[in-house]
């Protein structure tokens, strides 16, 4: 028995070389769990997920050693890289000087608005997408003040506030994620 099923429209991205969305096929994302720093246990780390198959890999960036190891992995990296930045848009920045394939930023962590604009700028100087990556734990305090808790009303309006931040600067390489860890909310 065959099942086909419909896939949404939606539009395309380059993540380095590899499209994503649109027409394109479906691509398999993962996350490295080294310390980013650590440059020859990630670039391992990317190759052993290459021969799972991966397409696209994510590393963390959670501190200033992580940002600075960016160039050396995406340089070497056989697919593209995106860097899963941890509050501070500096990294962001110096992510994208050093050559990352793609951006994951969470509203949550990044307050600054003049910050994400910035961010946004340079993606799109350097045709970088930008996932924007919203999650329960991390929902911005004005929205937990409204909706009391870590509704999927608020993960959708943060995830769509950050999305019209971008927009405002003329950028549309834009990705979104939403995940609760309460899997009834999720659904």
């Amino acid at each position: 028995m065959s099942t086909t099923i419909q896939r949404r429209k939606s539009k395309q991205v380059k993540v380095g070389w590899v499209e994503v969305g649109g027409d394109a096929p479906i691509r398999v994302q993962s996350m490295t769990t080294t310390k980013t720093a650590d440059i020859n246990a990630t670039l391992q780390q990317i190759a052993a997920l290459v021969a799972t198959g991966v397409d696209v890999v994510r590393v963390a960036v959670p501190h200033w050693e992580d940002a600075k190891a960016l160039e050396a992995i995406a340089a070497k990296s056989t697919v593209p890289v995106i860097a899963d930045i941890h509050f501070q848009w500096k990294y962001a920045m110096a992510a994208l000087e050093a050559g990352i394939h793609g951006l994951r930023i969470n509203p949550g962590n990044i307050k600054y608005q003049d910050k994400v604009r910035l961010i946004a700028r340079e993606a799109k100087a350097r045709s970088v997408p930008i996932r924007i990556g919203v999650n329960a734990g991390s929902l911005e305090k004005d929205l937990l003040a409204r909706y009391g808790r870590p509704t999927p009303e608020a993960l959708v309006e943060s995830a769509m506030n950050e999305a019209r931040i971008l927009e405002d600067e003329d950028f549309t390489d834009i990705k979104i994620s939403v995940k609760h860890s309460n899997p009834i909310e999720m659904i």
